[in-house]
């Protein structure tokens, strides 16, 4: 690979989000690359991205741990090339009643929505400061904001990885480093929630009105759209959410 490569690097790439983030910014020229706890789970999404002419790599990566977050970055810089693009969107959305909350599920819960969002993003500031340019991108949510019934552990994860992001954002930015919280104030239209709406509700995805969840490529044209703005004019938190979300 040469200098001129453009590299995103997307930890905690899924087959919901981080995927439609991969195949936006491949779209857009770059060489994108996709971590996750396994890599091989990335295959039909690498298979997609390769189908369409782009050039992709998938890693496997736990975000959780310190070692493995700085191998990862020294394997795709000295591989693939410099990373100008960070997304982090990994996360466990947990709903329990607070006395079902275990002291091991609120940790496990705080390590990978906030602990390993520091540890991504601290890797990516130390290669970004380096070349005096990137874009760090972070995935948040409703329980950003908000703590809900049943959400003590995620929300308080979530609260976490915003207060990272605007410490970032205010350190980093100076040194032309594009710090983006992304606050998705929506139910993700996913097969996933599809699923959790079936078992909560009865509702099939057929049954689900229009427009009332947020389609994953109108989140990846979001974070799109940070990544190119222009310095005078930079969005720090932008929220998303359908029109007929009540907030």
């Amino acid at each position: 690979m040469t200098n001129k490569t453009k590299v995103a690097l997307l930890v905690g790439a899924g087959d919901a989000i981080g995927a439609a983030v991969a195949q936006r910014f491949a779209r857009g020229g770059y060489t994108v690359c996709v971590a996750r706890r396994e890599a091989a789970k990335s295959q039909g999404l690498v298979d997609s991205i390769k189908a369409d002419g782009h050039d992709v790599r998938a890693y496997s990566v736990d975000a959780r741990n310190e070692e493995d977050v700085q191998k990862l970055f020294a394997d795709v810089e000295k591989d693939v090339g410099p990373v100008e693009v960070c997304l982090f969107n990994a996360g466990s959305n947990v709903n329990k009643p607070l006395l079902e909350t275990t002291e091991k599920l609120f940790f496990k819960a705080w390590e990978l929505a906030c602990y390993a969002g520091f540890l991504v993003g601290r890797e990516a500031a130390k290669h970004m400061s380096t070349r005096g340019r990137g874009t760090m991108l972070f995935t948040g949510a409703t329980a950003s904001v908000r703590g809900g019934k049943g959400f003590a552990a995620f929300s308080a994860a979530k609260f976490g990885l915003r207060a990272v992001a605007q410490a970032m954002a205010r350190e980093l930015g100076p040194k032309n480093i594009h710090v983006v919280h992304l606050l998705i104030d929506a139910g993700v239209d996913s097969e996933a929630i599809h699923q959790r709406m079936k078992a909560a509700t009865g509702i099939s995805a057929s049954e689900i009105p229009p427009d009332s969840l947020t389609k994953t490529a109108s989140i990846a044209e979001a974070y799109w759209f940070a990544h190119q703005q222009s310095k005078d004019g930079w969005t720090h938190e932008l929220d998303l959410r359908p029109s007929v979300e009540t907030w």
